[in-house]
């Protein structure tokens, strides 16, 4: 595992579109009980090399129900974002994670990680990837059919705080949706 990490931290295959240059961000061990496959990192996170570490990494630890040094221990917790770099702004946020990632490196790293019980797939990129034609026409469908996906998997919109609205209007996420992840990650004895 440490040396494919190794390796994945030298890759430059997407480097000519990346605005920022390659840094790929990704954590994980043979032990982690949780992977989270989430978007790509943003600026804060290219610029400090910590994945999750800006708001909505806060978001995803409250409603996960975990603490910083619990989500970080990669151990517990693998972070496995679809595109592992920065991939650049666009016209109302950051682009698309680049597509060359998750069939270059997802399949090696999860064969590696053993020891998963649970993957949280955060956003519509990483449902349409893993679910397929399982996937719903949109986000709100998917996640409001949360159930449909467990055991193996969790789905969950953006915790970007750009989303707020979208908690808004779907109050049933709140009621619904984040008790039983807090569940399916107290019975993995991750609870902070």
């Amino acid at each position: 595992m440490k040396e494919l990490l190794q390796e994945i931290s030298r890759c430059t295959v997407c480097s000519e579109h990346l605005e920022l240059g390659p840094r790929p961000i990704v954590s994980g061990t043979i032990e982690s009980k949780v992977v989270i496959i989430g978007q790509a990192p943003g600026t804060v996170v290219h610029r400090t090399g910590i994945p999750w570490d800006d708001k909505s990494g806060d978001n995803l630890r409250s409603w996960m129900g975990v603490d910083n040094d619990t989500f970080h221990n990669a151990t517990k917790v693998g972070l496995v974002p679809m595109g592992f770099c920065y991939p650049g702004k666009g016209k109302s946020g950051d682009l698309p994670p680049r597509k060359e990632c998750a069939p270059l490196w997802h399949n090696q790293l999860l064969k590696q990680m053993k020891n998963v019980e649970l993957t949280i797939l955060v956003g519509k990129y990483a449902q349409d990837y893993y679910l397929k034609e399982k996937s719903k026409r949109t986000l709100t469908e998917t996640v409001h059919s949360f159930e449909s996906y467990l055991p193996k998997y969790f789905v969950l919109p953006h915790p970007s705080p750009r989303n707020n609205i979208w908690q808004a209007k779907n109050e049933w996420f709140g009621k619904e949706v984040l008790p039983r992840l807090k569940e399916e990650i107290n019975r993995l004895g991750l609870t902070s």
